[in-house]
């Protein structure tokens, strides 16, 4: 998912669009984890990005993304950026306390 959000309307209170942003984060990220797995690969993982614009836009990590959104409504902007692309993930042993 590449898009720019707009979160002001004439109509629709800002609460509300934000609210609708979230929903989208949350179908798209669940509908991906939902694909069937490659062969040899343990989970799917998230690159995502975030800014004002395209341009601007910085990586972060998946379990960021509520709280920019919570910062660019706070801040008051008409829109914002986010990207979120699905890759393979593969677990890495975490090393034992002996070793």
């Amino acid at each position: 998912m590449k898009k720019t959000f707009k979160i002001t309307h004439p109509k629709i209170k800002k609460d509300r669009l934000v609210e609708a942003v979230r929903h989208d984060v949350k179908k798209y990220i669940k509908r991906e984890r939902n694909k069937k797995l490659p062969e040899g690969v343990d989970f799917w993982d998230f690159d995502c990005k975030f800014g004002n614009t395209e341009e601007e836009a910085k990586e972060i990590h998946l379990s960021e993304i509520n709280k920019y959104i919570d910062h660019a409504e706070e801040q008051q902007l008409d829109s914002f950026y986010l990207e979120i692309l699905a890759k393979p993930g593969h677990r890495m042993k975490k090393p034992t306390p002996n070793e």
